[in-house]
């Protein structure tokens, strides 16, 4: 049912829980998982026009990389993973990840905001449900 599995990730509580199911999905049907991280052009140093080396240069440079854990979980569950770094406005680049990659199924945590804070903030998660022809499972924080 699934061979392509997209996970985009921010490190975040709810990303790591997203490729928790992620991986076990992958596991079941045999598919590998796709490791998206994308660099916020909006909220960072780093500009579109950079090449894709300089921006993994500076990921590199602030530590550990966003996708090392995802990419960690299924090594040691035996799935098959790619990682994918990309400059850009993250629901935009996810989308488009998943079109050119032929993604089945995008697997995304939530971040629980509610109220004022979730309108003001918005959700990056919120729009690619709405936007994606794809199947978007979504995961809370607290389910992994």
């Amino acid at each position: 049912m699934y061979e392509t599995i997209l996970v985009p990730t921010d490190g975040s509580a709810g990303a790591d829980a997203a490729a928790a199911h992620a991986v076990d999905l992958a596991k079941i049907h045999d598919a590998t998982v796709h490791v998206l991280y994308v660099v916020d052009v909006r909220m960072s140093p780093v500009s579109s026009g950079m090449d894709h080396d300089e921006v993994v240069e500076l990921v590199d440079q602030s530590g550990e990389r966003p996708t090392a854990s995802v990419l960690d979980r299924a090594e040691r569950a035996g799935v098959s993973a790619v990682e994918a770094l990309r400059v850009g406005i993250p629901h935009e680049c996810i989308g488009e990840y998943a079109e050119s990659e032929g993604v089945d199924l995008v697997v995304m945590g939530t971040h629980g905001r509610t109220g004022i804070e979730h309108a003001l903030v918005g959700s990056v998660t919120e729009r690619i449900v709405r936007t994606l022809d794809v199947p978007v499972l979504t995961v809370h924080p607290e389910s992994a």
